[in-house]
Formats: C-alpha cells, sequence, structure tokens
C-alpha cells in the first residue's frame, strides 16, 4: 500500500492517540488534591502548630449522624461536615443537630455527583440549591466547598472562583480504598496525618459502620500526640 494511501489512516489513528491522552491527562488533572485551574484550593495548611481539621463527607444520614456527633460531643472536638443537599432535604432534622452542635457545615453538591464535563447553570444549581439547604439548618458561617469524589475540571472551579469559594480537598483519606476495618483505618489516619492535616472520613452511611467505630480511636490517638482539633475555616485562618 502507497503512503498516500496509508496517510488518512495514519493521521486517524495518531488523532485518536492524542485525544485518548489528553482525555486521560484531564482526567487525573480534575482528581488532583493539590491543582485546579481556577481559584483558591486547599488540600492541608503548613503550619508548625499540631492542628487537624476532621472533615465528614456526606449524609446526613440516620445510620451515622447520631453516632458521630455523640462521639464528638463526649471528646469535646469541633468537625466540618460536607453535606449532600438531596439529603438534607430528606433529613433536616439532622442538619439542623449538626448546626445546633456547633459544628461547621460545607457544601458537597445536591445530588453527589461527579462535577466534570458539567454545564455552568448546572454547577450553580448543585451548589445554590445545597447552599439554601444548609442555611435552613440554622448555620451562619462560611460554606467551604468539596466537590464529589474529588472531581472538579473546568467549569466548577470556575464558579467558585467568581463566588469567593474555597475547595477544600484533604491529604489524609484513610477509609476510600476497598474494605477496612476499624483499626486500619484508625492506624492510617494515625500514621499519615501531620501538623495542618484535613483527614477526611465517610461515616454517614450504613456501610460505614468501621469508620464509625474508628472515629472514638482517631481522636483519642492524636490527641495523644497533642494535636487540637479545628474546623476547616479555622485551620485556613492560619495560612
Amino acid at each position: 500500500m502507497t503512503w498516500s494511501r496509508r496517510k488518512p489512516a495514519v493521521i486517524t489513528a495518531v488523532s485518536l492517540a492524542v485525544v485518548l491522552v489528553a482525555a486521560g491527562s484531564l482526567w487525573n488533572v480534575s482528581s488532583a488534591r493539590t491543582f485546579q485551574f481556577f481559584g483558591d484550593l486547599v488540600h492541608r495548611v503548613e503550619t508548625g502548630e499540631k492542628l487537624v481539621a476532621l472533615t465528614f463527607d456526606d449524609g446526613p444520614d440516620p445510620a451515622g449522624t447520631q453516632h458521630v456527633l455523640d462521639v464528638l460531643e463526649a471528646e469535646d472536638v469541633h468537625a466540618t461536615f460536607f453535606l449532600v443537599g438531596r439529603d438534607l432535604e430528606e433529613h433536616p432534622d439532622l442538619g439542623r443537630k449538626i448546626a445546633q452542635a456547633g459544628h461547621e457545615i460545607g457544601n458537597h453538591t445536591y445530588h453527589h455527583r461527579r462535577m466534570v464535563g458539567v454545564l455552568p447553570g448546572t454547577v450553580a444549581r448543585e451548589v445554590e440549591d445545597t447552599d439554601a439547604r444548609i442555611r435552613r439548618t440554622g448555620y451562619s458561617g462560611d460554606i467551604h466547598f468539596r466537590p464529589p469524589n474529588g472531581k472538579k475540571l473546568f467549569a466548577l472551579p470556575h464558579y467558585l472562583q467568581r463566588h469567593g469559594r474555597t475547595t477544600v480537598m484533604w491529604d489524609v483519606e484513610p477509609d476510600s480504598e476497598g474494605v477496612h476495618t476499624a483499626g486500619q483505618i484508625a492506624e492510617r489516619t494515625l500514621r499519615e496525618t501531620r501538623p495542618g492535616s484535613i483527614v477526611l472520613l465517610h461515616p454517614m452511611y450504613p456501610a460505614r459502620e468501621q469508620t464509625r467505630q474508628a472515629l472514638k480511636p482517631i481522636i483519642a490517638g492524636l490527641k495523644e500526640r497533642g494535636y487540637r482539633f479545628v474546623t476547616v475555616s479555622a485551620l485556613l485562618d492560619r495560612r
């Protein structure tokens, strides 16, 4: 076959390869904990103080909310809850309990969908509808944002930048890869936490019993190491 006849097929194959590589690169960027194309992003804070922000994603849900609140109250710890709008709509009483206990509430979108390849109007609805549900809990502080599964690319960061919002990621995530026992979750948290860390846990839903059981040992272990627990806002103030 002559080059002139092979040329279109070669160009097509090369073009496809370039597109696939670019798509893969963008997908990796969308998950980056330390980078986004627009606006303010934080995954931890550089500080010499032994401070740590304990954060919880998802919910509120009856399976986990009261247990988490009881542990935090017993240990005199304030945390940051990144809540889902549809769960707040279904369980408004639990959202009010979180606010009344003095914890910080962040935005985790309304439907917990991956915020990649979405239109600006979708981003606005996902964020603003959840903000409205958060305010109905009685919470009046700053509302930071955490993207579901840490996914963000163009439209979401651009929206957050225009509205002066911070994207809060994390540097310690002990319960998201595979099956873990409570002991393994606690051990990994204690091993990886350092001053200024943002710890992400998922204790809300029924399948997360091991995470719930790990919460008290995590708090006790970090206290023994001299850590103080602060909200995300308090940690950001140290930047």
